[in-house]
C-alpha cells in the first residue's frame, strides 16, 4: 500500500530525530531475513540499547542529505534497515554478530561514525572491536604478563638453589 505524503513526512522526521540523537548509524541490508529472525535480532539489539528502524531507501536518503555528513554516502542496497545508538560501537557490533549468524541475509553496507560516512569495510572493522570489558581484561593481562614471568623466573632460580619455592 502506498504511503501518503503526510506519512512520508512523519517517517523523514523520525529518521532525522534518530540521526540527531545517535552517535553512530549502521546501514544494514536485510534481504531474505525471516520475520522470526528479524524479531530475534531486534530484541537482542534492544537489550544492548540499539534501535533498528526499517524505512524506504529514498526516505532515508532524504533524511541523510538533510544532516550533511562528511564524505560520500555508501550505496543503500537491498531491503534497508538502520541500526542506531548513543554508543559509538554498539550498533556495528550488534549487527556484525547477526551478520555472522545469518550469512548473506544480514550485511553491513556502511554507516555514519563520528559525523562521517564510512564504507562497508570500515564499519566492519569498527564492528570487530571487542567490548570494553574485554579490552580491560586484555590490558590487565598485558600488564600482568611481565610480572608473572618474573615470578616464574625467581621460582626456578630458588628451586635450583634448593630454597623454599616462591608462592
Amino acid at each position: 500500500m502506498a504511503r501518503t505524503k503526510e506519512q512520508k513526512k512523519e517517517i523523514i522526521e523520525k529518521l532525522q530525530t534518530i540521526m540527531k540523537d545517535a552517535q553512530s548509524l549502521v546501514f544494514v541490508n536485510i534481504h531474505g531475513l525471516k520475520v522470526s529472525d528479524a524479531t530475534v535480532m531486534r530484541r537482542k539489539l534492544k537489550s544492548d540499547k540499539v534501535g533498528l528502524f526499517v524505512a524506504k531507501k529514498s526516505l532515508t536518503a532524504r533524511a541523510l542529505d538533510a544532516n550533511k555528513y562528511a564524505g560520500t554516502m555508501p550505496d543503500l542496497a537491498g531491503e534497508f534497515a538502520l541500526a542506531y545508538s548513543t554508543d559509538l560501537i554498539a550498533p556495528a557490533r550488534g549487527v556484525y554478530e547477526f551478520q555472522n549468524k545469518f550469512k548473506d541475509r544480514v550485511v553491513i553496507t556502511g554507516g555514519v561514525f563520528e559525523g562521517k560516512y564510512l564504507s562497508q569495510e570500515e564499519m566492519t572493522v569498527i564492528a570487530a572491536i571487542p567490548p570494553l570489558a574485554t579490552l580491560h581484561g586484555m590490558f590487565v593481562n598485558l600488564i600482568n604478563s611481565p610480572i608473572q614471568g618474573l615470578v616464574m623466573a625467581l621460582d626456578q632460580m630458588s628451586k635450583k638453589q634448593g630454597a623454599a619455592p616462591v608462592a
